[in-house]
C-alpha cells in the first residue's frame, strides 16, 4: 500500500531526481539508471552486460544510496553453491538446534556481480526468488522482503570462463541493458573526477544522499498500474512479439511472458513521462531492453553476424505502427 499523503507527482519528481544523484558518482549512464527505475516500478529484475571496468557495481550501489535501500553484492565463481545464495540450515550448539541461516538474497537489491561466471546450477538457485519472491529451503518457503529485485552483470558471453543463462533464467529478467565503454568526453569526466579525489568506495564523500525510498515507489507503482493502455497499442505490443517467432535466423522467439513484461515497462515509461497512457513510442522505446534477451538466434544466423537487436530493428522497421 502506498502513502497517502504522498502525491504521484511528488513521487515521480523523486524517481526522476535519482539520476541526477546517481550521476554524481557514475558518468554517462543515464539509460541505464532510467532501466533500473523502471524495473524497481514494475517489480522486474535486470541484467546488465559490459566489459569489465564500465562500473556496472558502482551504478547499483549509488542507486542504493540513492533510494536509501539496503542491497547485497554477490561475487558468482565457479565453486559458488546454491545455498551460499539463498542460505542454509545449519546447527547452533548453544541452543542445540537447527536454525536457518539466511543468505544474502534476503535483501532490497540483489546485485549478482558476473552471474554467468557460475555454473547453471547456482544460477537456478535465483529462479524461485525472482518469480515467487521467495526461498524454500528443507522444505520451508520464506518471504523476500518488498522491494526486491535481481540486478545481474555479465560479461560477454563470449569472454572465457563465462556460461549462458538458462532460456528460463533470461526470460525472468524484465530488461536486459548494455553498459558500452564510455565516450571519450565521459571518459574525460572521469578520469576528471578521479584526479580530484573521487573514492567510488565512499559515495557520501561524493555527495549522493537518498532522494526517494519505499514510500514514493510504492505511490509510483500504484499510479503505473493506473496507467491505461488502449487496444491498439496492446495489438501493437503482440505483432512485435509475434514477428520474432517467425523470423528464419530465429530458434526460439519472445514468449507471452515477453510480451507482458514489454507492455508493463512501457506503462512504467509513460508513467515516469508524464502520461497517463501509454503511445506505441513508449512499446517501441522499451523493445530493444525488453526483447533482445528473450531471443535466440539460429548457430548459422549467429555465423553470419546476425545480432538481436538487429532483428528488432527489422521487426520495428516493419511491423505496422498503429496511429
Amino acid at each position: 500500500m502506498s502513502d497517502p499523503a504522498i502525491d504521484p507527482t511528488a513521487a515521480r519528481q523523486a524517481l526522476i531526481a535519482l539520476r541526477a544523484e546517481v550521476g554524481k558518482a557514475v558518468v554517462g549512464n543515464d539509460a541505464a539508471v532510467t532501466g533500473l527505475i523502471l524495473a524497481l516500478l514494475c517489480r522486474g529484475h535486470v541484467l546488465i552486460e559490459g566489459v569489465p571496468g564500465v562500473a556496472k557495481t558502482l551504478l547499483v550501489r549509488a542507486l542504493a544510496t540513492a533510494l536509501d535501500l539496503r542491497t547485497t553484492r554477490v561475487q558468482f565463481t565457479p565453486d559458488l553453491m546454491p545455498g551460499d545464495v539463498t542460505g542454509s540450515i545449519v546447527y547452533d550448539p548453544g541452543a542445540a538446534e537447527f536454525s536457518f541461516r539466511e543468505g544474502p538474497v534476503f535483501t532490497n537489491l540483489l546485485l549478482a556481480d558476473e552471474i554467468n561466471r557460475t555454473p547453471p546450477k547456482t544460477q537456478s538457485a535465483l529462479l524461485e526468488a525472482m518469480e515467487e519472491r521467495q526461498v524454500t529451503v528443507d522444505g520451508t518457503g520464506r518471504r523476500l522482503p518488498d522491494p526486491f529485485i535481481v540486478i545481474a552483470t555479465q560479461n560477454p558471453v563470449e569472454y572465457e570462463g563465462t556460461y549462458p543463462l538458462p532460456e528460463a533464467q533470461l526470460d525472468r529478467f524484465l530488461l536486459k541493458l548494455t553498459m558500452p565503454a564510455p565516450s571519450r568526453d565521459d571518459e574525460i569526466g572521469i578520469l576528471r573526477r578521479h584526479a580530484e579525489g573521487f573514492d567510488p568506495r565512499d559515495l557520501g564523500a561524493a555527495g549522493v544522499r537518498p532522494v526517494a525510498g519505499v514510500e514514493q515507489l510504492a505511490a509510483g507503482r500504484a499510479a503505473v498500474a493506473a496507467v491505461a493502455v488502449g487496444p491498439e497499442v496492446i495489438g501493437y505490443a503482440v505483432d512485435l512479439c509475434r514477428a520474432t517467432r517467425g523470423a528464419p535466423s530465429v530458434r526460439l522467439g519472445v514468449s507471452p511472458r515477453g510480451a507482458t513484461a514489454l507492455l508493463g515497462a512501457a506503462r512504467a515509461w509513460a508513467w515516469l513521462s508524464g502520461r497517463a497512457y501509454v503511445t506505441p513510442d513508449d512499446v517501441k522505446a522499451l523493445a530493444r531492453p525488453a526483447l533482445r534477451h528473450r531471443i535466440e538466434l539460429r548457430p548459422e544466423a549467429e555465423l553470419e553476424g546476425a545480432t538481436t537487436d538487429g532483428l528488432l530493428e527489422r521487426v520495428l522497421a516493419t511491423v505496422p505502427v498503429p496511429r
